[in-house]
C-alpha cells in the first residue's frame, strides 16, 4: 500500500510538472542549420577518442564527418584500411560543444534522421561542463539501438547510477519514432524537471524529489551538448560489418533559454 501511495503521488508530481513545462516560454539564443561547407568550429569540436563504449571508435577523420543538403553527416564505418593507422575496428564520427556552448535552464531540440544497422548505436545528449560523471549527471535526449523503431531518453546521475534508486521516480522512458524520415529529439531543462519530447509530443518527465539521498537532480549547471554515432558495446551488442557503414544526418539544433 506504501509504494503505491508513492507511486501516486509521483505520478501527481509528475503531471503537475509537465504542466509547467507547457507553460515555460523560451528565447531561441542559438541555432544551426549547417547550411555551409564545413561545421562551425566556433561552436564545434570533434569528440576525441576515449575508453568508454560510446566514444572508443571516435575518430577525426575527415571521411566520418560531411556537410550536404544542408545536414551534418556523422558515419560509423568498419576500418577495412580506410585508415590503416589507426587500429581500430570501427571508426566513427561525434561533434560537442564542449567549452564553447552551454546552457543551463532552457530547451534543446535537434531533427536528425538516423540510419539503421546492428550494433549502431547513434545518440543525442548532454554532459555538464564542470562535474564528472555520474555526480554532475547525464541526460540522453535520444539514443537509438540497432533497427528499433523506438528511441530511449534516460537521466544518469549518482542518485540513479550509484545509488540504484532508477525507478523512484523512473529514470527512463522510450518513444517511438518513423524510422525512415527526420524525427525532432528534444528535452526542456526546467528547475524542477526534465521535459522530453519527440516531434512535439512529451514522451517523458523526470522530476527533482523530495529525497534525503544525495544527487538526486544535479541538473541546472552549464551543460553542453553531444551529437554522435556509436558503435558496438554491452547494450546495442556487436556489429554486423556487412551492414556498415551507417550515417546519421542531423538536419538544426536549437537552443533556447528559459525565460525567467
Amino acid at each position: 500500500m506504501r509504494k503505491k501511495r508513492i507511486m501516486a503521488a509521483l505520478c501527481g508530481c509528475c503531471l503537475a510538472l509537465a504542466s509547467q513545462a507547457q507553460q515555460a516560454t523560451y528565447e531561441l539564443v542559438w541555432e544551426d542549420h549547417f547550411d555551409g561547407s564545413t561545421f562551425n568550429e566556433a561552436y564545434w569540436s570533434k569528440i576525441p577518442r576515449g575508453k568508454a563504449n560510446w566514444n572508443r571508435h571516435m575518430s577525426n577523420a575527415n571521411t566520418l564527418y560531411a556537410l550536404k543538403d544542408g545536414n551534418l553527416i556523422l558515419r560509423g564505418i568498419c576500418n577495412n584500411g580506410a585508415l590503416p593507422q589507426d587500429t581500430a575496428r570501427y571508426l566513427t564520427g561525434g561533434l560537442y560543444t564542449k567549452g564553447k556552448l552551454n546552457v543551463r535552464h532552457g530547451k534543446v531540440e535537434v531533427r536528425a534522421r538516423l540510419g539503421r544497422a546492428q550494433g549502431a548505436w547513434p545518440a543525442i545528449w548532454m554532459l555538464p561542463e564542470n562535474a564528472k560523471w555520474p555526480d554532475g549527471g547525464e541526460i540522453d535526449i535520444m539514443e537509438h539501438l540497432n533497427h528499433d523503431d523506438f528511441v530511449y531518453q534516460t537521466v544518469h546521475s549518482h542518485y540513479t547510477y550509484i545509488l540504484k534508486n532508477d525507478s523512484i521516480p523512473p529514470h527512463e522512458g522510450t518513444g517511438t519514432i518513423n524510422r525512415d524520415d527526420y524525427n525532432t529529439y528534444a528535452v526542456e531543462i526546467l528547475p524542477d524537471s526534465l521535459v522530453f519530447s519527440i516531434n512535439g509530443e512529451k514522451t517523458f518527465t523526470y522530476p527533482r524529489i523530495e529525497t534525503e539521498q544525495p544527487g538526486q537532480y544535479p541538473f541546472g549547471t552549464p551543460y553542453y551538448l553531444l551529437v554522435d554515432m556509436q558503435i558496438e558495446g554491452p547494450w546495442v551488442g556487436k556489429a554486423r560489418p556487412e551492414e556498415l557503414p551507417v550515417e546519421m544526418s542531423v538536419d538544426w539544433v536549437k537552443v533556447y533559454r528559459l525565460r525567467e
